[in-house]
């Protein structure tokens, strides 16, 4: 069984980002075989809002050289939820904006 705090990693905190979150939209990053359903339970169960849309992007890692050597980051899933319009905002935002 999954809990929803091993589906969401951590929040996503970018400059286009926090412009999204005047639309109500929020970003995450999140486990890799998560589907849009599993997100959108574990974004509710959370921070107690009600959900509209998920948006998912699978972000592949970047080419890194160390000198000769060349090696990847590591892969990961981002997720863009938007909040519906009677939904409360998520709190952990609030001071970023």
């Amino acid at each position: 069984m999954t809990f929803a705090h091993d589906i969401i990693l951590s929040p996503v905190i970018t400059e286009q980002s926090t412009d999204m979150m005047a639309e109500r939209k929020y970003t995450f990053k999140v486990k890799l075989d998560a589907n849009k359903i599993q997100i959108a339970k574990a974004i509710e169960e959370i921070f107690g809002v009600s959900v509209e849309k998920v948006t998912t992007i699978r972000m592949d890692g970047k080419l890194k050289r160390m000198g000769r050597n060349e090696g990847r980051r590591p892969a990961y899933k981002k997720a863009v939820v938007k909040l519906k319009e009677n939904s409360k905002t998520i709190e952990f935002f609030e001071g970023m904006a």
